[in-house]
């Protein structure tokens, strides 16, 4: 089958990587993809954002299956376009991707099903929401309700820092996704991410893993899009995550059938686990990044034929095979992130790396120029090993790792400490 994805970072790379693996992909279109990407698939340039210019796109390359990498177009209403066009996609409609384009709303959910979750204010002026900070204290949880690239929440240890967030998001730090801000309670614990699929009724477990939010070692330092990851997770055990399943996941999906919206894609919740009870943090409508690449290191080929069981109502009758394994991904980045960085310079050395399945380095912000591979985003490269044991992934990711030359990057030596 020809298959189509949208999406040009770390997490689509491995989303192609893994697709590529199974006998049923004939032809892979990415779009816009990278360099990295460009390797092992075709890429593509439009506006993934345009539902007319990807559904003409499709029809053109008789595409069979898209699959919606990132949450930009899911909240631009392209999985609902492209159905109504008669495609098979992969990817929530607009309505129940909600869930992750607005905060208040994942509330609204949460409360209508009874879902554990943090104590909230949803606000619409600065001055009630700085009333509600200083009612309540800190350390306490600033969110940006719309989508902010992984980047619009403050978690303020103190009441100057929760003030100075809400002015930051009111003032358009964030854009229009700070229009509307989310207050809540700071909640104590490990956090951890658990993937599910859901085909608007059925519900299957996928995997676990933990990211590094924090840009400094220690997790310390402004939050970023995500610095490293691991997979699976050890503080969501089995007990752990079935109670998660039953006691917010599904009882959030039912709520989204009752409204006529079912969700129908990749759920990915964040949750905090204290104590054995796990907390919901927030929902994201699409793969994790960097969490994908790891969760693809781990689950390879298969991943198309239960991206298919989920776009085609099918997940009863499927079934995940997972290997005894663990996986790791370093990210790399340009000097100065999350803050201003500079595009452009040369990374040398990744032509001698391992490339099977123990060892990728997968790109989430580069091009091609002049024949060189150059940065071309804040959070650059992803690399990405697997292994029998979490140590083994760690010491093969940090090898390779260590074999890139380039001076313009940084990464965190720390990645899994706390499983480690």
């Amino acid at each position: 089958m020809n298959i189509l994805i949208l999406g040009g970072g770390g997490r689509e790379h491995a989303l192609a990587w893994a697709v590529m693996q199974n006998p049923k992909c004939d032809k892979l279109i990415v779009a816009p993809g990278n360099a990295g990407i460009a390797k092992i698939a075709t890429c593509a340039a439009f506006d993934i954002e345009d539902s007319a210019a990807v559904i003409e796109f499709a029809q053109n390359e008789s595409v069979d299956f898209v699959i919606i990498g990132p949450e930009a177009p899911l909240a631009a209403g392209v999985s609902d376009d492209l159905i109504n066009a008669g495609f098979l996609v992969f990817g929530p409609s607009k309505e129940a991707a909600q869930l992750e384009a607005s905060k208040a709303f994942t509330k609204e959910i949460c409360d209508a099903a009874n879902a554990a979750t943090a104590g909230y204010g949803h606000f619409t002026d600065a001055e009630s929401a700085k009333a509600y900070i200083l009612k309540n204290g800190a350390p306490i949880v600033v969110k940006a309700d719309g989508l902010a690239a992984g980047k619009g929440v403050v978690v303020a240890m103190d009441l100057d820092e929760a003030l100075a967030a809400v002015d930051d998001m009111f003032g358009g730090a964030f854009g229009g996704a700070g229009a509307e801000v989310v207050i809540e309670e700071f909640m104590e614990g490990e956090e951890a991410s658990f993937f599910v699929l859901c085909d608007g009724i059925n519900v299957l477990p996928i995997g676990t893993a933990q990211d590094h939010k924090r840009v400094g070692e220690g997790d310390t330092g402004p939050n970023t899009g995500g610095m490293g990851a691991y997979s699976p997770a050890p503080v969501l055990t089995e007990a752990i995550a079935e109670r998660a399943l039953d006691e917010i996941v599904k009882p959030c999906m039912a709520e989204m059938a009752r409204r006529g919206t079912p969700y129908q894609g990749v759920l990915y919740a964040g949750l905090m686990i204290k104590d054995g009870a796990p907390r919901l943090v927030e929902y994201n409508a699409r793969f994790g990044d960097p969490e994908c690449q790891v969760l693809m290191m781990r689950l390879g080929g298969q991943i198309l034929d239960l991206l298919l069981a989920t776009a085609e109502e099918s997940l009863a009758d499927a079934q995940v095979n997972w290997a005894n394994d663990h996986a790791m991904t370093v990210v790399m980045a340009a000097n100065g992130y999350p803050s201003a960085y500079e595009n452009g310079s040369v990374i040398n050395g990744l032509d001698a790396l391992s490339d099977d399945s123990f060892n990728v380095v997968f790109h989430a912000g580069t091009a091609k120029k002049d024949g060189q591979t150059i940065a071309a985003g804040g959070r650059v490269l992803n690399v990405t090993s697997r292994g029998e044991s979490l140590a083994d992934a760690h010491q093969r990711a940090y090898a390779a790792v260590d074999s890139i030359e380039w001076p313009e990057g940084f990464f965190r030596r720390d990645i899994g400490w706390r499983a480690l």
